[in-house]
């Protein structure tokens, strides 16, 4: 398929961001990684969604590295340092999915910690489900598995519309809106150094549309299986949700009712982050993490 491939030099000196890069290579395309703290440590797999990339957990890395934990923060297809495909019908559900799989199986991570936002959690989720014994625990946050049975918030058809009526997709104000803290200008520009310009943009252009909102989505059948997994999911699950999210709001307590590895969890509602809570109240969400894992040990 006809691939972009951002220069290096439109991520150097990013704010916060003193990570090297990492690269596996995964049909033919580069997936970008962050991987910090002890190689033999147990992983926290940090899964973003659309439009950010793995920029979006700067902010935890410290406090996970900290506490003894690898941190693993890939970037999607078609976003951050990763390859971009140029054709917008090139990305679809299934292929993130199993990207996504085949990085986590590449890497050989097991006893995985899923932390996962927004489309983070649509193809994080998908991936537990599909790969339940590499997976010890899953910490959701402002995300979902939508199966298209259940009518979205007008939130999101909002943003569907938008996504694709604006003639320049603008990937770091849209990161900026959906924050309660204004960005400094120099984190926007972190925000948009993956998209020279719009031709690098296919994916975050897509992604909206790929969302299930019909019962006859093409991805409905595969999440109604990952549902059937989920719904008997003993292991420790945790919901960090912030609570000025309006896309997500209220899909912590039907994952809390409709998982058995959530009843009795110590589930966090974070005050004062917006869609993107990592930049809002990143450390915070770093430490629910850490407390997290320290309080459920992998059998």
């Amino acid at each position: 398929m006809p691939t972009l491939r951002t220069p290096d030099e439109r991520f150097a000196a990013l704010p916060g961001h003193p990570f090297p890069p990492h690269y596996l290579e995964l049909d033919g395309l580069r997936m970008h990684y962050v991987d910090e703290g002890p190689r033999d440590a147990a992983p926290v797999l940090l899964l973003h969604g659309e439009p950010s990339w793995s920029y979006l957990y700067r902010k935890l890395v410290p406090i996970l590295t900290g506490a003894g934990l690898r941190v693993v923060a890939p970037d999607l297809i078609g976003f951050g340092r990763s390859d971009k495909p140029s054709e917008r019908s090139d990305y679809t559900y299934q292929r993130h999915v199993d990207w996504m799989a085949g990085f986590v199986v590449a890497l050989d991570l097991r006893r995985i910690t899923l932390v996962c936002q927004d489309w983070g959690g649509l193809i994080g989720l998908r991936v537990a489900a599909e790969h339940e014994a590499r997976f010890a625990r899953i910490v959701a946050a402002n995300t979902f598995l939508p199966t298209g049975d259940r009518t979205p918030p007008e939130a999101f058809f909002a943003w569907q519309k938008f996504s694709q009526e604006v003639p320049d997709f603008p990937v770091g104000r849209i990161i900026a809106g959906g924050c309660q803290t204004p960005l400094a200008a120099e984190v926007i520009a972190a925000y948009d150094a993956p998209f020279p310009d719009e031709r690098y943009k296919a994916g975050a252009r897509q992604f909206p549309l790929l969302v299930p909102s019909t019962p006859n989505d093409p991805a409905s059948a595969a999440n109604r299986a990952a549902w059937q997994v989920l719904e008997r999911w003993e292991k420790p699950f945790l919901t960090a949700f912030s609570d000025l999210d309006p896309i997500t709001r209220g899909a912590d307590r039907f994952l809390q009712r409709q998982i058995p590895g959530a009843a009795g969890q110590p589930h966090v509602t974070i005050a004062g982050g917006g869609h993107f809570l990592q930049e809002d109240r990143g450390e915070e969400l770093a430490k629910v993490v850490v407390d997290f894992v320290a309080r459920t040990p992998a059998g």
